[in-house]
């Protein structure tokens, strides 16, 4: 067996005595793109959490290339390729679209925080290298056009993929995506969905958290299904839709996750 890009193994968090995820496992290999869906409630988002190093489990294992990662913080995750594209509006606002892809680049930058602030010429080429990076990933998700504009200043459709473009510039080992179409309309989906599969078509490992099932069947190798906090189906998009514990928990959702 080859060794899993991510490995959740028992994973557990309690808020009180009640569970929002209790013993959820599953295994995610290179280049994989896993859908994660359920109904509201299900423990999606606490999922992502955990995963993403904003909470921690009451039990269980998160690893990395086989290295465990659930005591590390969010920042040293990001330094071990983890990248994350939150749900909502989390742009930097008051700067331009370039300079938000720019501070994704920046996690992989040699220099520190005072090299930055005396302005050492070297420091000053490797700027200039992050921003060649910023403009060739805005080239690459349609945006080189906009790229001085001020990003809150786009539609909500052109921000979240600037909030792609920032997560990517990194060369992640691990895409996180929280509700990446939410709020967005048909079109917009439509070109998120060719975003992702141009990410994923480089190798790019991807877990796809969202309540757009089929957003989520159309993109996914397999998904992962969560009820009540615990996995309750596990398979490829074909064999998922024809589930009967999932059509049972989907029952009355009209279609959502």
């Amino acid at each position: 067996m080859t060794r899993a890009m991510l490995h959740v193994q028992g994973l557990s968090r309690r808020f009180g005595g009640v569970y929002a995820v209790e013993g959820v496992s599953l295994r995610v290999e290179p280049g994989e793109l896993r859908g994660v869906i359920g109904p509201n409630g299900a423990g999606k988002s606490t999922l992502f959490h955990l995963i993403a190093g904003h909470l921690k489990p009451s039990a269980g294992r998160i690893s990395l290339s086989d290295e465990a990662i659930d005591r590390l913080r969010p920042d040293q995750r990001a330094r071990r390729g983890i990248a994350i594209v939150y749900q909502g509006d989390r742009i930097f606002r008051r700067m331009s679209v370039r300079e938000n892809v720019m501070v994704g680049a920046h996690c992989n930058a040699r220099h520190g925080f005072l090299a930055a602030a005396l302005r050492l010429p070297s420091c000053r080429h490797e700027e200039r290298e992050l921003r060649t990076q910023a403009d060739a990933m805005l080239e690459r998700v349609g945006l080189a056009a906009v790229a001085d504009q001020p990003a809150e200043s786009l539609p909500l459709g052109q921000q979240r993929t600037v909030q792609l473009a920032r997560a990517l510039v990194a060369n992640p080992k691990l895409l996180l995506l929280d509700e990446p179409a939410a709020g967005l309309r048909a079109p917009e989906r439509v070109k998120l969905a060719g975003l992702i599969r141009d990410a994923r078509g480089s190798g790019l490992t991807v877990l796809l958290v969202e309540h757009d099932v089929a957003l989520v069947t159309s993109l996914s190798d397999k998904i992962t299904v969560l009820d009540l906090g615990r996995v309750i189906a596990e398979g490829e998009p074909s064999a998922i839709r024809r589930d009967p514990k999932v059509l049972s928990a989907y029952l009355g959702q009209a279609g959502t996750a």
